[in-house]
C-alpha cells in the first residue's frame, strides 16, 4: 500500500533518492520514510501559509515563524555551569583498565552478572590479580594487555563508563559493576588528573548558545509531533517517534 500524507502519495522515486542518505542508521528504510514524512508535513504546512521559495527556504521560513526560543539569561547559564562543573574542565586525563563481560542474546545475564560480581569480590580482596583475570576472562582486546585501556579523556568512552570513571578516585577499583551497551565492566583507575575548571566568563557565551540550541531542538520535536498527529498518514506501519534530548552541555575545548 502506498504511503500518503494528507492524500499526497510518496513515490518510489522519492524513496530511491532518500534511502542512500540513511544507510548508516540501524533501520535505513524506516529512517528514510520518517524523513520523507516529516519533510512532506513541513512542506504542506508551508503551503498553507503561502510561503515562497525552494524547499529549504520555505521550511526554514516556516520554522522561523513557528518556533521562537528566548535567549537564556545570565542566571540560567551560571546555574548550568554550577550544576555541571565536570563539563567545563580542561586537562582531565585518567589511566583506566577494565575487564569486560560481554552481553549477547545467547548469554544468561543473571549468571553472567553473578560471575562478574564474584570476580569483583576477588579483586577487592586482592587487586594484584586484575591483569591475570583480565587476560583470562575479558571479552575486550585490551584483556591481552591486562585490561589496560591507557589514558582516556572525558567523552572518549561510552557515557555510562565515562561517568563512572570521572566520579571515581585515582588508584581505586570501582566497587560496583559498570553496565554499558557492551556488557558488564570491572573498572580500575590508575593515575588521574581532574584538570582545572575553566572560568565561567570564558564559557558563558558557549553555554548560552548550547542552551538555546537545546531549547530549539526540544521545541522542534514538539512542533513536528503536533504536525504528524494532525496529519492523515496512511500506508506507514509506524509513525515517526520523537525523543527530547536531555544531555548536558559541554564546553568545547
Amino acid at each position: 500500500m502506498p504511503v500518503s500524507i494528507n492524500g499526497i502519495e510518496l513515490s518510489d522515486a522519492d524513496m530511491e533518492r532518500e534511502l542512500p542518505l540513511h544507510q548508516d542508521q540501524p533501520n535505513p528504510l524506516e529512517s528514510a520514510m520518517t524523513a520523507l514524512i516529516l519533510r512532506n508535513v513541513l512542506q504542506q504546512e508551508a503551503d498553507k501559509l503561502g510561503l515562497q521559495g525552494d524547499e529549504e527556504t520555505r521550511i526554514s521560513a516556516l520554522l522561523d515563524k513557528a518556533i521562537r526560543v528566548p535567549e537564556p539569561t545570565q542566571e540560567e547559564c551560571l546555574s548550568h555551569y554550577q550544576r555541571f562543573p565536570q563539563h567545563f574542565r580542561k586537562g582531565q586525563i585518567a589511566e583506566v583498565s577494565h575487564i569486560l563481560y560481554q552481553v549477547t542474546p545467547q548469554v544468561d545475564l543473571e549468571a553472567l552478572r553473578a560471575h562478574a560480581l564474584a570476580q569483583l569480590a576477588v579483586l577487592q580482596a586482592d587487586p594484584s590479580q586484575f591483569a591475570a583475570i583480565a587476560k583470562a576472562q575479558s571479552n575486550c582486546p585490551s584483556g591481552q594487555q591486562g585490561g589496560n585501556l591507557g589514558q582516556v579523556t572525558p567523552g572518549q568512552m561510552v557515557p555510562e563508563f565515562d561517568a563512572a570513571v570521572w566520579k571515581a578516585e585515582a588508584g581505586t577499583l570501582i566497587p560496583v559493576l559498570v553496565e554499558s551497551r557492551f556488557g558488564l565492566h570491572i573498572v580500575a583507575l590508575g593515575n588521574k588528573d581532574d584538570g582545572v575548571l575553566v572560568p565561567f566568563e570564558l564559557v558563558a557565551s558557549s553555554i548560552a548558545s548550547a542552551l538555546q540550541q537545546r531549547s530549539f531542538e526540544q521545541a522542534l520535536q514538539e512542533y513536528l509531533r503536533q504536525l504528524v498527529q494532525q496529519a492523515d498518514i496512511r500506508g506507514a506501519d509506524f509513525l515517526p517517534q520523537f525523543q527530547t534530548q536531555s544531555s548536558g552541555v559541554a564546553y568545547a575545548n
